[in-house]
């Protein structure tokens, strides 16, 4: 990567970057280097000098079965040729049928609402949980409840359930801020606990908030098994048991928020489905285009489908966008949802899985990582004593290596394409602990960073 290259520097002067401060790409040994990527392909990202990286945070976790799937991109050439958009008020079309129909298969959900984002997703069950008391004749019950450490997205319903300080403390005086309770992560286990019991510690902590404020809370946000923005904090499926029974117990809705975790991420289709347990509503988003259109779903049960169904429109769900139900997206979601079938993904990310944790070992048992875990195909470490840059010291030396590696705090993870191989995770676990090394030995990066394709 070239740091002149022309499309670096238009981009600086043209294009407002997401949750970046635009002043640390400016510099000439920026600490976050930006990078003009001119194609994908699988595992890699390639830039125009021919440089590769090894996505391997897969593009914001979006991205399942490789960059330019030939599978996904003959679906939407198809699509294309028929159909590019109409709007679903009034209008419906065969694509958005058809995934409705199929998620609602997969998961006992049904009438699936669509939006652009997982922000979104949040807006729209956070919004259709109020509603759906409301129209019930309970409309106290407007209150959210959030997980320690939670991250449902940016937009102002989302950031009241987010427990995030840098992504909501700026925006204080816009949210309507939810109570939080304390997180089931395993890694807060205390005096010859197991993860079990600090599931369980989590849950009495709810059920004790839910028996004084059940009356005005319409729900509970959870992520199921991983907290991922909080440094993939990882527990254990009791919690999600003891939950749902105890929102059962105080008629209120669980909303789990399966945006990051679903599709196959840890080693089930949704994560929800290791606990055995089935949500009020079911937010999704991120791989469900297989990462590469903009597509988020929120499924319901029936009841609360039936709360809105009336004759008086105020009754009805009162949330749009043009772009709601997109053909095009919904069309990659179903070829997504094809090639889970077709390949077997799932017992295939379980190999894949167990060999990754093996080429990774070095990492895990590097002597200043703490809590290695993993669940399914996301694995993380915790770096003892990590500077406080280190998550941008780190990125920039994973990228002089070829690999796209992001830490989280002083939280180094892995999210991997499922179709990553063999020789494409030795190079993963070669360039994350030598980035790792370098970094806390201080060692200088290269400027131009990246792998040279021979």
């Amino acid at each position: 990567m070239s740091l002149n290259d022309p499309w670096r520097q238009r981009s600086l002067a043209a294009v407002w970057h997401p949750c970046t401060q635009m002043k640390q790409h400016q510099r000439a040994l920026a600490p976050q280097p930006l990078v003009p990527i001119a194609r994908a392909e699988g595992v890699w990202l390639h830039d125009h000098d021919g440089r590769r990286y090894l996505d391997a945070i897969s593009s914001w976790w979006v991205n399942l079965f490789g960059h330019n799937h030939p599978a996904i991109r003959a679906a939407l050439c198809d699509q294309l040729d028929r159909l590019d958009h109409v709007m679903l008020a009034g209008f419906t079309h065969a694509p958005v049928v058809e995934l409705s129909e199929r998620l609602g298969a997969l998961t006992g959900l049904g009438h699936a609402f669509y939006g652009s984002d997982g922000a979104s997703a949040t807006e729209i069950a956070l919004k259709m949980s109020a509603h759906c008391w409301r129209n019930r004749g309970l409309p106290g019950k407007n209150r959210f409840i959030g997980v320690s450490g939670g991250y449902h997205g940016e937009t102002v319903g989302a950031l009241a359930v987010t427990d995030i300080p840098l992504f909501r403390e700026a925006y204080a005086p816009l949210i309507r801020l939810a109570a939080t309770v304390p997180s089931p992560d395993g890694r807060l286990a205390e005096g010859g606990e197991t993860p079990e019991d600090v599931a369980e510690r989590a849950a009495a902590a709810l059920g004790d908030w839910l028996s004084a404020h059940h009356a005005e809370t319409a729900a509970l946000i959870v992520e199921p098994l991983v907290q991922c923005a909080a440094g993939m904090a990882m527990h254990h499926p009791r919690y999600l048991q003891r939950v749902r029974a105890l929102c059962d117990h105080y008629r209120v809705h669980l909303v789990l928020d399966e945006i990051a975790v679903g599709f196959g991420r840890t080693g089930s289709l949704f994560a929800h489905q290791q606990a055995g347990i089935r949500p009020d509503f079911l937010c999704l988003s991120k791989g469900l285009t297989g990462g590469t259109l903009p597509l988020s779903a929120v499924l319901c049960t029936d009841e609360v489908y039936e709360a809105f169904y009336d004759d008086q429109t105020v009754r009805g769900f009162l949330h749009s966008h043009s772009y709601t139900g997109n053909p095009l997206a919904c069309r990659a979601a179903l070829a997504t949802l094809d090639l889970f079938e077709q390949t077997d993904a799932l017992a295939l990310n379980r190999r894949t899985a167990k060999r990754l944790a093996q080429q990774l070992q070095p990492l895990t048992d590097h002597p200043r990582v703490r809590h290695a875990r993993q669940a399914g195909m996301i694995f993380a470490w915790d770096v003892q004593d990590a500077p406080a840059d280190f998550a941008q010291r780190y990125a920039r030396q994973a990228l002089a290596r070829g690999v796209v590696l992001r830490p989280i705090g002083a939280t180094l993870y892995c999210m991997p394409p499922y179709v990553i191989t063999e020789e494409e995770g030795d190079w993963l676990a070669r360039g994350a602990l030598a980035a790792l090394q370098a970094t806390l030995d201080e060692v200088p990066a290269d400027p131009c960073p990246g792998a040279v394709v021979p």
